[in-house]
């Protein structure tokens, strides 16, 4: 299993928590809620993270990105503030230059459950 490069995201990112639930409404305004899943798998979380790094950084962070992309293997990584790693996999992301030798990548990690390997 791949792990993310050390690469630290720049302070401020967006944790995103969807609980894997289904909901029937009845007519008459009541509803009921099912959670759906395996119990330790109900909550997966999405991180959206800024990298603010050097262009050779991004060029690191993009190359491991896109190796993964094809497959859509996914990776082990510990967002900042938590206390154990997980795996994730990262669909979309975007690179901008705002100036020389610095980059921007923009990336949404999603959560996943796999067995280990």
């Amino acid at each position: 299993m791949a792990t993310f490069p050390d690469i630290k995201p720049t302070y401020g990112q967006r944790k995103k928590s969807r609980p894997n639930t289904r909901t029937i409404r009845f007519a008459d305004g009541y509803e009921h809620r099912i959670l759906f899943g395996l119990a330790q798998h109900q909550n997966p979380k999405e991180f959206s993270f800024t990298f603010e790094v050097s262009e050779t950084d991004a060029d690191t962070i993009e190359t491991f990105l896109d190796a993964r992309a094809n497959g859509s293997d996914s990776f082990t990584f510990t967002p900042p503030g938590e206390s154990s790693s997980s795996q994730f996999v990262c669909e979309d992301w975007t690179k901008s230059i705002p100036y020389n030798n610095r980059a921007n990548i923009q990336a949404t990690f999603r959560q996943v459950f796999e067995p280990a390997s």
